[in-house]
């Protein structure tokens, strides 16, 4: 730490995730000399993640660690260097920009903000004991393996709306569960899931515990009225409550939408501070795909390249 500490350096990439570690690929080829802080969180949502079938050049599922220790070993064989640590408080307004981290400080000439975004979850501790066992929070990720299986999403807004209906492509039975008794989700959207034959509704309910054995086989319900348990049988349980991106670090520099995702200049992954560059989920609150993550990382390196003039 204290030898990178003294030296100024040319790039460095927040996040090692499908994005950060695309970018610390193409960046450390480009002769770069990266340096990628992995944060508390290394690899990303893929971490948590059993297997990913649809990420291109795998025939057969690989699990998400795997998948993201393959992007990291690609990465330091062309150069990438690696500090386990968290960014706790960044300047932008300094050139070159200081990063400063539980064990010390780093400045750099460019920047790749590559921290992605947090599913929000329920918050109950079934919930961690049966992920990648029956819960997800990401249809496109894993509704194929609950082809012929009844399933439950949790949420009311467009995310649940969305979810639910794709995995009515695999499902037998979609029950979506919400807190109160109206959909947050647009007139469009709701019309979309209450006219789907496969899709009922469970309203002012939420899952007080979710029970299986060797994988989810239910869940225990609280009606928020009368307060009373029953048991729902279901195979699955996608929770579709939303995404929260990690970008607390860069508000004060740099906009962010309505829902706190930063904004990028069209067709590129610049912002509006030339030499910072953002990749990823936490810029992208349509896709969120690990492929769509790992182009983006792509750009920003190669954007950072030509702004460097490397």
């Amino acid at each position: 730490m204290t030898l990178l500490s003294e030296k100024l350096q040319r790039l460095v990439i927040l996040g090692a995730g499908p994005a950060g570690l695309s970018a610390a690929i193409y960046a450390s080829r480009a002769s770069l000399d990266p340096v990628c802080i992995e944060g508390s969180q290394p690899g990303g949502q893929l971490m948590i993640t059993s297997e990913v079938e649809n990420y291109p050049g795998f025939a057969h599922a690989v699990l998400g660690p795997e998948l993201m220790a393959a992007f990291r070993a690609q990465a330091e064989r062309f150069g990438t260097r690696f500090l386990q640590d968290s960014v706790v408080r960044v300047d932008l307004r300094a050139f070159p920009f200081v990063i400063e981290m539980g064990e010390g400080v780093i400045q750099t000439q460019g920047l790749v903000i590559a921290t992605g975004a947090s599913a929000k979850w329920l918050g109950i501790p079934s919930e961690k004991q049966w992920m990648g066992k029956g819960v997800s929070a990401c249809a496109t990720c894993d509704g194929f393996f609950f082809k012929g299986l009844d399933i439950a999403v949790v949420g009311g807004g467009d995310t649940a709306m969305e979810e639910a209906t794709f995995l009515t492509r695999f499902a037998r039975s979609v029950v979506v569960i919400h807190r109160r008794d109206h959909l947050r989700a647009s007139k469009a959207m709701q019309e979309k899931a209450m006219k789907h034959p496969k899709i009922r509704f469970i309203w002012n309910a939420a899952i007080e515990t979710i029970v299986g054995d060797q994988s989810v086989s239910g869940v225990v319900l609280r009606d928020l009225n009368s307060q009373k348990l029953s048991e729902l049988k279901v195979q699955g349980v996608f929770v579709a409550i939303g995404h929260q991106p990690n970008t607390s670090l860069f508000q004060d520099f740099l906009p962010c939408d309505a829902h706190g995702y930063l904004m990028r200049d069209p067709n590129s992954t610049r912002t509006q501070i030339p030499g910072v560059f953002v990749a990823g989920d936490v810029c992208d609150p349509v896709y969120r795909q690990a492929v769509t993550a790992a182009g983006m990382g792509c750009m920003a390196a190669i954007d950072a390249e030509r702004f460097l003039g490397i």
